[in-house]
């Protein structure tokens, strides 16, 4: 699943992210869902979220079934 709607988002689900500093690579970073930052319930580019692992902050590119 895609991550551009927020209510698909959970806190602790495991996504795939781009952190800003790759977004031109398009490098993902997999972890859990800490706190979520967008407020919004929809974003094109993805919902912007905060990793428990490093506190890492970045947009989620895809959703992981666990």
């Amino acid at each position: 699943m895609d991550g551009k709607v927020r209510s698909r988002i959970q806190i602790g689900a495991l996504v795939d992210i781009v952190l800003k500093k790759d977004q031109p690579t398009g490098k993902l970073t997999r972890g859990h869902v800490k706190r979520i930052l967008t407020k919004s319930p929809t974003h094109p580019h993805g919902i912007k979220v905060m990793l428990e692992e490093e506190d890492q902050v970045g947009r989620v590119q895809n959703i992981v079934e666990e």
